[in-house]
């Protein structure tokens, strides 16, 4: 077979896997993404490929530096230190365990709210601060996931004009 089919195809596979990454905070999905186009390109040796990591890579480092500013930005706008939101991922961990499939999402959002009901000894304050911290969340994800469906597709065009080419 040949190597250039194999390596394409293992790379596609890190891309799916990285997109799955950012939809579900375990794995850091854009950095995969990154490392993917990389290793690509590296195996293919081509004009093609090259242009394919350097315009991929931008879209997705983009994406996940985008996530971070408007997350951090939001999360500072509604006064939700970096404490709740490390309590809501500790025991999402935990959650992930204890319930399978949707544990880590109820995990975060039990351990930031009662991080922010610790902290703000009120419920209904807790609730909107820890569903601000939620939305902002979702926001960044959902940027940072456009931006990597964008890499992806710099990839498959990529692909056809490696081939094409060849």
């Amino acid at each position: 077979m040949d190597p250039d089919i194999i390596i394409t195809v293992i790379a596609a596979l890190a891309i799916a896997v990285g997109l799955t990454g950012i939809i579900i905070p375990v794995l850091p999905g854009s950095i995969l993404i990154i490392a993917a186009l990389l290793g690509w390109a590296l195996g293919m040796q081509s004009t093609a490929a090259w242009w394919t990591f350097g315009v991929g890579a931008v879209l997705a480092l983009a994406g996940l530096l985008a996530s971070a500013v408007l997350t951090g930005r939001r999360l500072k706008q509604r006064e939700v230190p970096n404490t709740s939101v490390l309590a809501g991922v500790v025991v999402g961990v935990v959650g992930m365990f204890v319930i399978p499939v949707v544990g880590l999402i109820v995990g975060f959002v039990a351990g930031l709210l009662l991080s922010e009901f610790i902290r703000r000894r009120s419920l209904p304050a807790a609730w909107s601060a820890s569903y601000a911290a939620l939305k902002a969340m979702g926001l960044g994800i959902l940027v940072e996931l456009g931006l990597a469906f964008a890499a992806g597709s710099v990839f498959a065009g990529g692909i056809w004009w490696h081939f094409s080419s060849r």
